[in-house]
C-alpha cells in the first residue's frame, strides 16, 4: 500500500508556473506508474499526465501537452507536475495518483492510491 501527499499547488497569474509535487511512502514507490489529475467544480475529474515506473516514459493530455511535464524521482519517492504558461481554464483541484503495475494508464479507474488534492487557481 501507497500514501500519497500532494503539496505546491496556489494562486498565479495566467501566464505563470507552479511545480506540484506528490510524495508517496512506502519503500516500494518505483513499482508504480503515477498519474496525475484533475478536477474543476462541476467537472469530472480528468487525466492530466502519467508516468512510467522508470520516468523513461510520459503521457499526457492533449490540453496541457507541451505546458506541462510529468517526472518522478525514485530515490525521493516523488513525483512532480511542473505546470507552465497556466491557463486560467487549468484551475482545478490536482491529484496525484499511483497504480500497481509499471505500465502507463490514462483512466482513474486504474490507479488504487489517491491524495487528497491540492488546489490550483489562475487567475486572468
Amino acid at each position: 500500500q501507497v500514501q500519497l501527499v500532494e503539496s505546491g499547488g496556489g494562486l498565479v497569474q495566467a501566464g505563470g508556473s507552479l511545480r506540484l509535487s506528490c510524495a508517496a511512502s512506502g519503500r516500494t514507490f518505483s513499482s508504480y506508474a503515477m498519474g496525475w489529475f484533475r478536477q474543476a467544480p462541476g467537472k469530472e475529474r480528468e487525466f492530466v499526465a502519467a508516468i512510467i515506473w522508470s520516468g523513461d516514459a510520459t503521457f499526457y493530455a492533449d490540453s496541457v501537452k507541451g505546458r506541462f511535464a510529468i517526472t518522478r524521482d525514485n530515490a525521493k519517492n516523488t513525483a512532480y507536475l511542473q505546470m507552465n504558461s497556466l491557463q486560467p481554464e487549468d484551475t482545478a483541484l490536482y491529484y496525484c495518483a499511483a497504480k500497481h503495475s509499471t505500465a502507463l494508464a490514462i483512466g482513474a479507474q486504474d490507479y488504487a492510491y489517491w491524495g487528497q488534492g491540492t488546489q490550483v487557481t489562475v487567475s486572468s
